[in-house]
């Protein structure tokens, strides 16, 4: 009798390799073009998802059991239509939250002590001219952090900021839980009027779609800077180049985009005022470990036709686990 198949978008750590052989065909896409995986898709019974599927995957014939993010954030997978398909989709909450608020912290010591400027200056100039930069550094605490997006790596981020740099904390309440009593409540205007720092840590909805404008980029203090560590269009992108470009705030630290990969000749690129990287936050030997082990058992757990710990459309359950052959 032959196994089902795993079509993996991308590879996965070793770890996860493991657990599935035991029980399925592993299947690598050899690409992550859209032809490609709509191709390929038809003869999985699970997928495995590491980069933004086609929005049209679902409407050829397919005999997908379930789909599985090896990571947090959905906004890859065509949601609305997975669940009008009937096809249950899991994720790994977690997984990476330690791995994207150490980033988050990181671009914030970078920022306040002038690093990425210290490292350029001294490379391409000289000593005294680097050294220069270190009147502007800061020191971070006394100062205020604030969160947009108290879900695992908000938590992480406030947890550390607070406990470990003494530093203010505010941030846009929760629906799921509780802040911690170190977390003051406040509303995202609040938020850009007072933060020394802030961070975007919030899923990416209709809601929060260009949540950062103009109008709220105006609202920063001279000295403040922002962290995107959730998705780029959270982001006025244009705006946001206006702003540093007038350097109206501090800085920034960019780890998303609207559009990626960054276009070569994107204006970003141009400025001395961001620190960029490669949509690579969540991404640690340790944390990508931890997501290959977690999306690989939630994959094991709808082959056998078990609910996944992590259900993402629960309202789909009942209809799929009707088709489970008697």
């Amino acid at each position: 009798m032959a196994l089902p198949k795993v079509l993996l978008t991308n590879p996965i750590d070793p770890i996860g390799d493991r657990i599935l052989e035991r029980v399925a065909e592993i299947v690598r896409a050899p690409d992550a073009k859209p032809e490609t995986l709509n191709a390929m898709v038809r003869d999985a019974d699970i997928l495995m998802v590491r980069a933004f599927l086609p929005k049209d995957i679902f409407e050829q014939p397919h005999r997908l059991r379930g789909i599985v993010r090896h990571g947090v954030g959905l906004d890859m997978i065509p949601m609305e239509a997975a669940t009008a398909r009937g096809i249950p989709v899991a994720n790994v909450p977690g997984s990476n939250a330690e791995a994207v608020a150490e980033f988050a912290v990181s671009g914030m010591l970078l920022i306040a002590r002038q690093m990425h400027r210290l490292d350029r200056d001294l490379r391409d100039k000289d000593w005294p001219i680097a050294r220069a930069h270190a009147d502007a550094s800061t020191e971070l605490p006394g100062r205020t952090l604030g969160i947009i997006g108290m879900g695992d790596v908000g938590r992480r981020a406030a947890e550390i900021c607070s406990l470990g740099f003494r530093m203010r904390v505010l941030a846009t309440p929760s629906r799921r839980r509780e802040s911690p009593s170190y977390v003051a409540g406040a509303d995202i205007d609040t938020i850009f009027r007072e933060s020394d720092f802030i961070l975007l840590s919030c899923p990416l909805t209709a809601e929060t779609k260009h949540l950062v404008n103009r109008e709220r980029l105006a609202m920063m203090k001279p000295s403040a800077a922002l962290i995107n560590a959730a998705r780029g269009p959270v982001i006025d992108e244009m705006a946001l180049v206006e702003t540093l470009t007038a350097k109206r705030i501090r800085g920034a630290v960019l780890d998303v985009y609207e559009q990626q990969p960054l276009r070569r000749d994107h204006p970003l690129l141009q400025l001395d005022n961001v620190i960029l990287s490669p949509h690579a936050a969540g991404l640690t030997d340790d944390s990508v470990k931890r997501m290959s082990q977690g999306a690989a058992e939630e994959a094991v757990r709808l082959l056998a036709w078990e609910r996944p710990v992590s259900l993402c459309n629960p309202e789909v359950w009942e209809r799929h686990i009707a088709k489970k052959p008697a």
